[in-house]
């Protein structure tokens, strides 16, 4: 009985670990779209030289 318990609670566990997991995924992504989305011009676009 208590190895059945033990094997729930793991079960448990890594189930909530999974969901953490992919909603630290989610949110990376969604910061990397809006990174992209906010920088038109490429990650390294610079501004070009003005004459005085």
């Amino acid at each position: 009985m208590m190895i059945l318990m033990l094997a729930a609670a793991m079960t448990i566990a890594m189930l909530i670990a999974t969901v953490f997991g992919l909603h630290q995924e989610a949110q990376h992504v969604k910061q990397t779209v809006k990174r992209n989305r906010m920088n038109r011009f490429g990650p390294n676009f610079q501004q070009p030289y003005r004459f005085n």
